[in-house]
């Protein structure tokens, strides 16, 4: 049985999913404090990183490791609103599924944290 509410293919249907991702990036920057704190850390750092005298790689390596926090963000925003939408209950599943999305959010900070310093000490003198 097909899905009444998937998008016909064509020309438009990148259009209509451009606007769904930015209704989701703009529902993220409402509702979710730490998307917003890491957007803004982004916006900070995204420039620090194409200032810095390091080799192109270094510098796509870099930004790349900021974008993919604020991607493991909106995944964990979208987990934990499905889990609350389903019930607000402390229930032992859902606490796991908060959990184990809220530690990919740290290992992606952590993935920055060591990229920048291995890119950054690589140039050094």
């Amino acid at each position: 049985m097909e899905n009444p509410n998937k998008h016909r293919p064509g020309i438009t249907h990148g259009w209509r999913a451009a606007g769904i991702a930015l209704q989701g990036l703009r529902a993220a920057w409402r509702h979710e404090d730490a998307f917003r704190q890491e957007v803004i850390i982004a916006v900070v750092a995204i420039p620090v990183a194409l200032l810095l005298p390091v080799a192109p790689l270094g510098k796509v390596l870099m930004i790349a490791s900021i974008l993919l926090v604020l991607i493991v963000e909106l995944l964990n925003s979208a987990l934990e609103a499905t889990v609350d939408y389903i019930s607000l209950d402390h229930h032992p599943l859902a606490k796991r599924v908060k959990d184990i999305a809220s530690a990919a959010v740290f290992l992606s900070i952590v993935n920055v944290l060591v990229v920048w310093g291995l890119v950054i000490n690589s140039n050094l003198p």
